[in-house]
């Protein structure tokens, strides 16, 4: 099989660069593990080292009330050294993960499935940038790097997810939903991709069929897989962990209820700090609620265009989600770049990328002021977090406006070029 070179070389310069960081600066993988900015309560590596200890020990790791991630990373990084003696073999894993996730992410460049569906074609589809392009945005943004280094056990997720994507537009039904199973099992808020996910392999088995599935029976078929995938997870944590289901409430119940308000690049943890008891399940209930509502109308207004419904979600969660890192908006970041055709259509992207390069040199000082300094308090750091917010809602809401310029500009050719106004 032929050797795609400037594939290696992308991979090569990716590993050399990770390599250089884990080595030349060893005091760098702790220092950013311990940055809220990447680390959170449910992903932090810290805390999975706390919860392999224990496990490796025969002590439950949920039983401190420091463990909230999946039981299955368990064994798997107990098989490695300990990182604080040779943390070699760990970054390897990170790296790796990296490089599998930039793979699938060519492999979705590929298809054209951001161009191309099954019910349209953008009229600027030739305006792209080939899957080489892609694969080099993510796997040297800097958030991308920052993250590998800084070892959260998120790019697991983002990993699956990307995975998911790439067997669903190769018309891989069953192995995308596998890994979407996965991703969810891991992270719990991945399962809210499965319809679009399922609306693309359905486009596609429409595609190859001489008619289209009975709908009924797909999804009928597809929503039992992924139940018995997650099923299956979980009953295998079940056996890990020595036959409990006290895993649940420690790694999905965390998610839900929010009880460890750990400062992050999110929204919701300063909201609950102020909250009265009172009225936390309610907010909780109207927070979720609005995580939730997203899915079904994007999937029903953008339908026609699925992957970039998924892309836009993606985006949302790294907004809205109850524990965001860096590591989501660098999965969001890594699929955009799919839309390139769709870029001139964007209004406000000066404004936007200022807005995230001022969160991202200002949060740090911000969070330092605050923690370290004393000079400074929370609302310091919370007031950054809603600018990195900002910067990413309009970054969201104008791709949105610009797929739908696009689509409209097909249904009205002689609106081309023209610009819209608000009656």
């Amino acid at each position: 099989m032929a050797v795609d070179r400037r594939k290696a070389a992308l991979f090569g310069a990716a590993i050399a660069i990770r390599l250089l960081l884990f080595t030349a600066f060893p005091s760098l993988p702790d220092l950013l593990t311990g940055r809220v900015e990447i680390s959170t309560p449910i992903t932090s590596f810290k805390r999975l080292q706390e919860g392999v200890f224990l496990y490796t020990h025969n002590v439950s790791p949920y039983d401190g009330g420091v463990y909230h991630q999946a039981p299955l990373l368990l064994p798997l990084f107990a098989l490695f050294p300990k990182p604080g003696t040779s943390p070699f073999a760990t970054s390897l894993l990170y790296i790796l993960v990296d490089l599998l996730s930039a793979h699938a992410l060519m492999q979705i460049a590929e298809s054209d499935e951001s161009r191309s569906t099954r019910f349209f074609t953008s009229p600027r589809k030739d305006v792209k940038w080939d899957s080489i392009a892609i694969g080099a945005a993510y796997l040297f943004n800097p958030f991308t790097i920052a993250t590998c280094i800084g070892r959260p056990t998120s790019v697991f997720t983002n990993c699956t997810i990307i995975y998911s994507i790439s067997r669903a537009v190769s018309g891989k039904g069953l192995s995308s939903l596998f890994a979407i199973a996965f991703a969810s099992y891991l992270s719990m808020y991945p399962i809210l991709l499965f319809p679009p996910i399922a609306l693309i392999f359905y486009d596609r088995a429409a595609r190859q069929m001489k008619s289209p599935p009975n709908v009924t029976g797909f999804i009928l078929s597809n929503v039992v897989f992924l139940f018995m995938a997650i099923g299956t997870l979980l009953y295998m944590s079940y056996l890990i962990t020595g036959r409990s289901w006290e895993f649940v409430a420690s790694t999905y119940g965390v998610q839900l209820l929010l009880p460890d308000l750990t400062p992050n690049v999110g929204l919701w943890w300063y909201f609950f700090i102020e909250m009265f008891d009172s009225f936390r399940e309610f907010f909780l209930a109207v927070f979720w609620l609005h995580l939730g509502s997203y899915v079904g109308g994007l999937s029903f207004r953008i339908r026609r265009q699925p992957l970039f419904v998924i892309t836009s979600l993606l985006g949302i969660f790294a907004i809205f989600k109850p524990y965001p890192s860096i590591s989501d908006t660098s999965l969001y970041f890594a699929l955009l770049p799919l839309y390139r055709h769709v870029f001139p259509l964007m209004r406000y992207t000066f404004f936007a990328v200022s807005t995230l390069l001022y969160a991202t040199l200002l949060g740090p000082a911000f969070y330092y002021l605050w923690i370290y300094a004393g000079s400074g308090n929370a609302n310091f750091f919370y007031a950054i977090t809603l600018v990195w917010s900002l910067g990413l809602s309009v970054i969201l809401a104008d791709s949105i406006f610009a797929v739908l310029r696009d689509e409209w500009e097909v249904e009205r050719p002689e609106m081309k070029g023209k610009d819209v106004r608000r009656i």
